[in-house]
């Protein structure tokens, strides 16, 4: 089929590329010619009638939307760089601030102490544990049901919501054993609605790219939230040094103004999603049914799934997979350079500043592979690059921090296109009308495998008595998603971009 996208719009770069939907109208237009579309039908391929994207053809996709879009990863990503992972979780709530007093005077080393501090530990796990379940049962149905609504935006802006007032509630998180329940019931709880709100966003991708253009824009919005994320931490390291310009920071009270700040963070940011991208229309294949009912026809969509689209069923598995490997790198990255490569706390942290940055921008620039080349040749080749320098990292532990610099940024540069890549495939072979449902499923499976990484490098150390053996560990993952995407064959149009 001939591509009535404009010229000028199409083949000038990201920056005149990625215009927007001018209007659910022309999406409704171009619908009609499906005939004309150049995906063959699910009777010849295994596609699930019209894929998503091809409805984009022939409509023009405004710059403006496409940052917009974007800029919702920016918003939310201090709520995993600065809450989840680096700052209020790890320096402030598992810490013996929320330990007995009397036992936290008892100091590292002693029995009683360690076991009470472990315990913080294992009760944020349990609630960890609990939301993950949570998600893999919500977020396929709640996609689903938006599908069904035409109220993906209007849902979006719902749990964005309830992630910006869990943030701004943990301000009232006091350094007292008293309050440490209210501050694990609330990270957790923002990171159920964290992760439905992303099914919400990543189906949105399809509304915000064409298939000349999701692999940027996907990794557009992936490289700015690494971005943005990296920056919170960076203002906080910033402000620290600067002795919080003189604010009384007892009864942790930086911890809990970085939480608010992380709350304002996201409101601003997340303005322009929902002043410039328009919502979706509700999709007339799909019928509004009660909420338990929505399982029967999650499973009943599932079977659908796998008999007329594998290639996506076998890919949503795969990637299941390799994406728990790719968690794995950033989960324990930090704790093999402090332990494996002895890197003082200073260290720790610039090598965070800088590993999140390298992730970003090479995320951004690999989107433009994954437009020239496809996004599984991108997956492919950045699993492989990720096995390699993690497998050099692990014969060479012991050839002092330089190895780490350079093998551990490395590894940073793969992890970022692969996750971008991942999400421009699916949003390639997604059938039209069901974008929320599979980004959903997608979520689902991630849960689903996300005890491998952590399993394998608990073994690992376990057996062999010596932490850098938890490498070996994730690299193990990493192989074994990089073989099963090998296996992944995906349909003819896909590979064509």
């Amino acid at each position: 089929m001939t591509d009535k996208t404009p010229d000028n719009d199409v083949d000038r770069g990201i920056s005149d590329e990625t215009a927007f939907l001018a209007g659910n109208e022309d999406a409704l237009a171009v619908a009609g010619r499906q005939a004309d579309l150049r995906i063959p039908t699910a009777a010849n391929t295994g596609a699930v009638g019209v894929v998503a994207l091809d409805l984009q053809d022939g409509v023009v996709i405004p710059r403006k939307q496409v940052v917009s879009w974007a800029l919702w990863d920016w918003a939310t990503q201090p709520f995993n760089t600065v809450i989840l992972t680096f700052v209020f979780t790890a320096l402030y709530l598992t810490t013996d601030t929320f330990i007995d007093p009397e036992i936290a005077a008892l100091g590292a080393g002693n029995d009683t102490y360690d076991r009470a501090l472990s315990g913080l530990s294992a009760s944020f796990g349990v609630a960890g544990f609990i939301a993950g379940l949570l998600i893999a049962l919500l977020a396929p149905v709640m996609g689903q049901r938006t599908d069904a609504s035409g109220r993906r935006k209007l849902w979006l802006g719902i749990n964005t919501g309830i992630v910006v007032v869990c943030m701004a509630l943990l301000f009232f998180v006091q350094a007292a054993p008293a309050f440490f329940v209210l501050g694990i019931a609330l990270v957790s709880i923002a990171s159920v609605f964290n992760e439905i709100a992303g099914v919400n966003y990543n189906a949105m991708l399809v509304q915000v790219s064409s298939r000349k253009t999701v692999g940027r824009v996907s990794g557009l919005g992936w490289g700015l939230g690494y971005i943005g994320g990296i920056l919170t931490l960076v203002i906080v390291v910033v402000l620290t040094q600067l002795d919080w310009l003189g604010m009384d920071t007892s009864n942790g009270m930086a911890f809990r103004v970085i939480a608010l700040g992380c709350a304002v963070w996201t409101v601003i940011f997340s303005i322009p999603i929902f002043l410039n991208v328009p919502e979706v229309q509700p999709s007339g294949r799909r019928e509004q049914v009660p909420f338990l009912r929505s399982y029967v026809v999650l499973i009943q969509d599932i079977r659908r799934l796998f008999r007329e689209s594998r290639e996506t069923f076998w890919f949503l598995l795969a990637s299941a997979v390799y994406r728990d490997g790719l968690a794995g790198v950033f989960a324990f990255g930090a704790i093999i350079a402090a332990v494996t490569f002895q890197f003082t706390s200073n260290e720790v942290l610039l090598f965070g500043i800088a590993a999140n940055l390298i992730a970003g921008v090479s995320t951004i620039i690999a989107g433009r592979f994954d437009d020239v080349f496809g996004p599984r040749a991108v997956i492919v080749f950045s699993l492989f690059g990720l096995v390699v320098a993690g497998t050099i990292t692990f014969f060479l532990h012991d050839s002092g921090k330089t190895i780490f610099w350079i093998f551990g940024l490395l590894l940073c540069v793969f992890v970022g296109p692969t996750q971008a890549a991942s999400r421009s495939l699916l949003a390639r072979v997604t059938p039209a009308g069901r974008e929320g449902e599979i980004f959903g499923l997608y979520a689902t499976t991630g849960r689903a495998a996300s005890f491998l990484s952590p399993g394998l490098w608990a073994l690992f150390i376990t057996i062999f008595g010596y932490q850098y053996w938890g490498i070996l560990g994730i690299v193990l993952v990493l192989v074994l998603g990089l073989v099963l995407m090998l296996l992944v064959r995906m349909p003819k149009y896909v590979r064509d971009r």
